[in-house]
């Protein structure tokens, strides 16, 4: 029998997920025979599989050994460079983190660095995390950027503000802009179209009319300055799709500067150096209408902005 008791980031957490969590190949048959057999307790009292914990449960599981994997102290990610983790913004719930060209937002087969890895460490060296203390929550990113892409990137510390965040990005009650460098001058306002993602190929299209499996976009945009034959864009996103800023502006005639995927090679071969999409996810903002009942409702109406970026700098210093 393991005991764990429920902490601040397994409030709300299920109860059959918070067991998923804390044991290893447990097979789900043997999962819901448990519950049914009263071998999975919450304060000495049997308890349903879709009980929500609450801070201070005694959960108690008569499960076998093997079902429990040995606790391991989580270790330093071999490439991480959290020290090099630049925060826009923290406090006890959340972190608005900057996340560099070429950085991966989580680990991949390549198992290159990622910031969610620098997350965890970071919180780690600040002892606001300690994953051999038994919880099942580890520290999360809210949302995720290209690896082609700069810019802030929404982190949680716990599992209620992961579920608050992942709630107003659901609601779209999170407004996102990005400073981009495109092709010619692209149609200001806001745009309307249809995107279609070919799973295959990691590619979206475009088109102007919905139709079965296109999924509706939404996009703003504001020009801000107009040079060589180029422009400065700031751009809103008022829905969130795979690469939907980077197909759109060039369905739009506007390709982004350094976009390998949807750019203009003319135009590329003009910047050789320049091998990623000059795109940076400058701002990001809550809404004054979040409900006081979610946990970062404190933060309604307020805006977090870089104050400097490699698009900014690129347009400043390299195009005449």
């Amino acid at each position: 029998m393991k005991q764990f008791t429920a902490g601040p980031n397994e409030t709300g957490v299920r109860l059959s997920r918070f067991v998923q969590k804390v044991t290893s190949n447990l097979p789900s048959s043997l999962l819901h025979k448990s519950f049914r057999n009263r071998r999975i307790k919450v304060n000495g009292k049997r308890a349903a599989e879709d009980y929500r914990l609450c801070e201070g449960d005694l959960i108690e599981l008569y499960l076998n050994d093997e079902f429990f994997p040995a606790p391991q102290p989580e270790k330093k990610h071999p490439h991480s460079g959290h020290r090099r983790l630049k925060v826009v913004y923290e406090d006890n719930n959340i972190a608005l983190l900057y996340k560099p060209v070429h950085i991966l937002c989580h680990s991949d087969r390549t198992q290159d660095a990622n910031l969610v890895d620098w997350f965890v460490d970071y919180l780690i060296e600040k002892g606001e995390y300690k994953p051999a203390g038994g919880s099942p929550f580890r520290p999360a990113l809210c949302n995720r950027l290209d690896r082609g892409t700069e810019g802030i990137v929404l982190a949680a510390k716990t599992y209620t503000a992961l579920r608050d965040a992942t709630a107003l990005v659901r609601e779209d009650l999170l407004t996102k802009k990005y400073l981009c460098i495109v092709k010619g001058c692209p149609p200001e306002g806001v745009h309307t179209a249809y995107l279609f993602k070919e799973e295959a190929k990691n590619r979206v299209r475009i088109f102007r009319r919905p139709s079965e499996g296109r999924k509706e976009i939404v996009t703003g945009v504001h020009l801000l300055e107009n040079k060589a034959g180029l422009s400065l864009c700031e751009v809103t996103l008022f829905t969130g799709r795979t690469h939907q800023i980077r197909a759109h502006l060039a369905f739009l005639g506007s390709p982004l500067l350094g976009d390998r995927k949807y750019g203009d090679e003319a135009l590329n071969a003009l910047y050789p150096k320049q091998r990623d999409q000059l795109l940076c996810a400058v701002s990001l903002g809550f809404s004054k209408e979040i409900s006081p009942e979610n946990s970062l409702a404190y933060l309604a109406g307020k805006q977090f902005t870089l104050t400097e970026s490699s698009v900014a700098h690129f347009w400043n210093e390299t195009i005449r």
